[in-house]
């Protein structure tokens, strides 16, 4: 494909991302679990635990996803706020390729922590973000998320965007709770925070596909690269840069671009 202006190039990724952000877009996708519930407190909860074991395989996922809100009653915040010692050993046997139930376990007693000292994920989100975007936010929530005790392999299943990695996963949960909701797709719950702050969740698809389109020149898919996405995404949208998620991810996989 020959590279587009920048003009001609914001209307074809415009095109392709109302295109791919539809409600059909969730019959296949993670954010399908999130939808599932209308508490605040239960789509946070379920959409950070999905996107956490949002990698590889996406039906396993799915299948994954669901078990793990059915092991959870399919009320997640009532489980993480009165989960007993028995209620965790319930866990026990769940396994999505590393995470296991020693990891979600942790999970459930960091996540009542979260709750209990901040109100709600929103609030954390909004203590630590900065007016451009969510990495200082993601840095923190970390280091607050295990500030328990707690075995070092668990920390893996949640990124640190300074130690220069990408984040995807906690940027594309990020992108289902503050985008807007109106084309149906991502759910827009964070009403004191910004699409503005988001960041792209870059991915092997994504990272493809904007490379192809001269918009990442880095190589591999990690920090630095998402900084020059973000960028270049800002330009073509600077109040919504993250809707071309949709047209980045929809080419990779859909289009085989």
């Amino acid at each position: 494909m020959k590279k587009l202006d920048i003009l001609d190039l914001k209307g074809f990724l415009d095109e392709k991302a109302s295109f791919y952000e539809q409600p059909k877009f969730i019959e296949t996708d993670p954010i399908q679990i999130p939808h599932l519930f209308t508490q605040k407190e239960d789509i946070e909860i379920s959409g950070f635990l999905t996107a956490t074991i949002s990698w590889g395989n996406r039906k396993s996922i799915l299948t994954n996803a669901h078990k793990l809100m059915g092991l959870l009653g399919n009320t997640p915040y009532d489980f993480v706020m009165h989960h007993t010692k028995t209620d965790l050993e319930r866990l026990e046997g769940f396994v999505h390729r590393t995470f296991n139930s020693i990891d979600l376990s942790y999970f459930i007693i960091a996540l009542k922590e979260i709750y209990t000292n901040h109100g709600d994920m929103e609030s954390f989100y909004a203590q630590f973000s900065t007016e451009n975007n969510f990495q200082n936010a993601i840095h923190h929530f970390k280091k607050e998320f295990f500030s328990l005790p707690h075995l070092t392999r668990t920390e893996k299943h949640i990124s640190d965007p300074y130690k220069n990695s990408a984040a995807k996963r906690i940027n594309m949960f990020l992108r289902w709770m503050v985008r807007d909701s109106k084309a149906g797709v991502d759910l827009g719950i964070w009403k004191n925070l910004s699409p503005s702050q988001l960041s792209c969740p870059l991915d092997v698809h994504s990272g493809n596909v904007a490379r192809k389109l001269g918009l990442l020149k880095r190589k591999q898919n990690d920090g630095k690269a998402l900084s020059e996405l973000d960028e270049k995404l800002r330009k073509l949208d600077p109040i919504d840069p993250v809707k071309y998620d949709y047209a980045l991810f929809g080419l990779g996989v859909f289009e085989k671009f």
